[in-house]
């Protein structure tokens, strides 16, 4: 199977210091829907791993969240992709939580849910250090895009090593879809 885990804000749509905390504050990056939409016809298994921690700080509700995931699915769907499914940590920073990135919880959650033993080699794209950390121990992949706040460190040189950096989540799916085809994928 090929799998893709993917950061929501700040790859997929617009983050805000704020938090996303409605569907309408949930706004797509220009080209992020086409891209995932051009890897799922590429036979391409998208999964979303995010913190929510606004759910945990009482900003917004799972009946919000749910809204928020509607909406994105929605737009999706209007340009011909999807996501497969969504991990999400509910918790705040003061739980100590498992699953809140940069703790792997939720790049085990995925393991488990795929029935996979690793994610060695699973592309894993974020904006941030902790996404990176997160997909680091299960041998993820580690892609950083520029939008969200991935501008903001890019350049700092505190990346896990073999990071790759791409302008925005266009650029990665161009740069995964130009790499040359395995066997597995030619049968």
């Amino acid at each position: 199977m090929k799998l893709l885990i993917l950061d929501r804000d700040g790859v997929i749509n617009q983050d805000s210091d704020d938090f996303i905390k409605s569907p309408d504050e949930w706004v797509p990056i220009p080209g992020s829907l086409e891209a995932i939409a051009r890897l799922n016809h590429e036979g391409w298994h998208v999964v979303v791993a995010s913190n929510q921690s606004g759910i945990g700080r009482g900003l917004f509700d799972m009946t919000t969240l749910n809204a928020i995931h509607r909406k994105m699915h929605k737009e999706l769907a209007a340009v011909g992709g999807r996501i497969d499914a969504v991990f999400f940590c509910p918790h705040a920073p003061e739980d100590h939580c498992t699953c809140r990135k940069p703790k792997p919880g939720l790049f085990q959650d995925i393991a488990r849910r795929y029935e996979l033993e690793t994610l060695a080699g699973v592309p894993s794209v974020g904006d941030s250090v902790r996404d990176l950390q997160a997909a680091q121990p299960l041998g993820c992949s580690l892609h950083l895009v520029r939008t969200g706040k991935g501008e903001r460190i890019a350049d700092l040189g505190n990346l896990p090593a073999g990071t790759r950096v791409h302008d925005d989540l266009a650029a990665f799916a161009s740069w995964l879809l130009a790499q040359p085809k395995t066997a597995a994928d030619k049968a």
